[in-house]
């Protein structure tokens, strides 16, 4: 397994602090009002209560899980084995198929790397938002190029000293 990005921790730790506090906030928002009806009626109010606060609630909580798990896999986020390239535990490309790395801007506004793989599509696939990485972007494109150049046997700029 050689890593090829890994993932700044605070941002991610800061992610699941204020995700916490966020659930913690609306749950208790939820359940202070009908608290001397004992405990039944505070958890069927954060069930059945007001339904933004919630769906609001379940985001925080998907958001926490979301930074829990990103926070996991910071040391070695994106990293490949001479056959592929993951991005995470979930997600993985043969390094025969990328054909590039872009800089491009997500839905939200952020610059995220993107692979451009040789799949008769269209659509880049994300690989890793920039605010959240640690350390370059072109180190990053040049180890996931480096991977992929090496295992088809093209020569790729290297410098040996």
């Amino acid at each position: 397994m050689i890593v090829v990005a890994r993932l700044k921790a605070k941002p991610l730790l800061a992610g699941q602090v204020i995700a916490a506090l966020a659930f913690a906030a609306l749950a208790w928002a939820q359940a202070w009002p009908v608290r001397a009806d004992g405990a039944g009626a505070m958890i069927r109010a954060l069930l059945f209560g007001d339904a933004v606060a919630t769906v609001a609630m379940l985001a925080a909580a998907f958001a926490f899980w979301t930074c829990l798990r990103l926070w996991r896999r910071r040391g070695a986020y994106v990293f490949h084995d001479g056959v592929r390239l993951y991005r995470g535990s979930s997600l993985s490309w043969p390094l025969d198929a990328i054909r590039d790395v872009v800089i491009e801007r997500d839905r939200l506004g952020f610059p995220v790397l993107r692979l451009v793989v040789d799949d008769d599509s269209e659509v880049t696939r994300a690989l890793v938002p920039l605010p959240l990485l640690d350390g370059s972007a072109e180190a990053v494109r040049g180890g996931v190029l480096f991977a992929a150049g090496g295992l088809r046997g093209v020569p790729v700029g290297v410098t040996v000293n």
